[in-house]
């Protein structure tokens, strides 16, 4: 009340929404009414509160993360009501239907809602997984769109249930990835090539040639090994062995390492015979599909054993957000590449993608540690409790938790 009281006084503007909303994006409050108000402790409606922290959040520096965490933790019920009505204005709209930002919960208004646009929805579609996808598959106005049933179909996160209601016989077919990419000049894709490998010359040069070595991550091995420094003989998804260590292995270990990924597949699908393409490929040609491949071509060549093939598939210009949000997810790529992803500016615009990093065990625990102060509240509540990572990661989530958590009280 003694903010209201302090603007009607200075201002005259009483309790009028438009005034209050044209003075804070004018700049015209003083630092402590910007402060209660990134806070959402006006005394005014619960939509035009929202309205307020909203324009806080996407352009105020100095209390824009406070109106953040402020609006990650508001009444669920008050944001379901603004984002159902058509006449919520499109900032905010686009605020709540950005994937950053995007509760589940929330998602059924925002899809009934005609005001939201079906791009934002899209991007939405593009990214999302389970609950989100089913909210997707279930709602007519989706189902009618082609530009959300495309996006659904590229998602790589997409579940053969999910296929199944798309009509698709599988959630990766062969043409599918190529046809939802935008075709390249051959031209451009070369001179892509050309600098990447100028860049790279020495490192280039400096790598031994061999084959294609899929890495092995925390995902392929058993719960009780994860944590284990290196992988157990029992674990053969490192294929590559010299002779004296083969032969220490002793003919039992014939059976396991022909059962391994590096047999050459048989062509019997898509995905098989693009594994039986890049096995006969070498660095450099492995480093020009990583650039100018496909979709497909792309989620393989990520988990090359090779460092610079690997690192190559983030300098692809055909890559999209959605695939490195799923990279960042993996536990079977090399600690390089998950520490390449948030040096690239694109890609650590993306909030999804660093709260994965975060929450990765395997990316380095300094690259975790640098990223946590992006981390919004709740996620970092998630992350304090996430016994996959680190205990410094954990221990450091729990004291920013209760940081933000004061800042946001005051």
């Amino acid at each position: 009340m003694p903010v209201i009281l302090y603007l009607t006084e200075s201002f005259g503007i009483g309790h009028s929404m438009s005034r209050m909303i044209q003075l804070i994006r004018a700049s015209a409050v003083p630092p402590h009414v910007m402060h209660t108000a990134s806070r959402g402790a006006l005394s005014v409606p619960p939509a035009e509160m929202i309205e307020i922290l909203v324009h806080l959040a996407l352009h105020n520096k100095v209390f824009g993360q406070t109106a953040s965490i402020t609006l990650a933790g508001w009444d669920e019920s008050a944001c379901r009501g603004v984002v159902a009505d058509p006449q919520t204005s499109k900032e905010v709209l686009e605020y709540f239907v950005a994937p950053s930002n995007l509760r589940p919960a929330l998602l059924p208004a925002l899809l009934e809602n005609p005001s939201v646009s079906q791009a934002g929805l899209a991007q939405i579609a593009e990214t999302g997984h389970g609950e989100v996808l089913d909210m997707f598959l279930q709602n007519p106005r989706a189902r009618q769109s082609p530009a959300i049933m495309s996006a659904l179909s590229s998602n790589p996160r997409l579940e053969a249930r999910h296929a199944a209601a798309l009509k698709l016989d599988s959630p990766q077919t062969p043409d599918a990835p190529a046809a939802a990419e935008p075709k390249e000049d051959d031209a451009a894709a070369d001179e892509a090539v050309q600098a990447f490998m100028a860049e790279h010359a020495a490192e280039v040069v400096a790598t031994p040639e061999k084959p294609f070595q899929p890495v092995t991550g925390l995902d392929e091995l058993p719960s009780s090994a994860a944590s284990e420094p290196a992988p157990t003989p029992s674990v053969p998804a490192m294929p590559v062995t010299t002779a004296g260590s083969a032969a220490a292995a002793g003919p039992a270990k014939a059976p396991v390492r022909h059962a391994t990924k590096h047999a050459p597949p048989a062509p019997s699908d898509g995905r098989e015979s693009a594994l039986q393409k890049i096995h006969r490929l070498d660095v450099k040609a492995r480093i020009q599909l990583a650039i100018k491949g496909n979709k497909e071509e792309r989620s393989i060549l990520i988990r090359d054993g090779t460092k610079i093939v690997a690192l190559a598939v983030l300098d692809s210009s055909k890559i999209t957000d959605a695939e490195v949000e799923q990279f960042s997810t993996q536990k079977n790529v090399l600690e390089a590449v998950l520490r390449a992803i948030p040096m690239k500016r694109r890609f650590a615009k993306q909030y999804p993608i660093l709260r994965n990093l975060v929450a990765n065990p395997r990316v380095p625990i300094d690259v975790s540690l640098g990223l946590m102060k992006h981390l919004l509240i709740n996620d970092l509540k998630n992350l304090s409790a996430n016994k996959e990572v680190s205990e410094t990661v954990r221990k450091l989530a729990v004291r920013m938790f209760k940081q933000k958590k004061e800042s946001a009280k005051q």
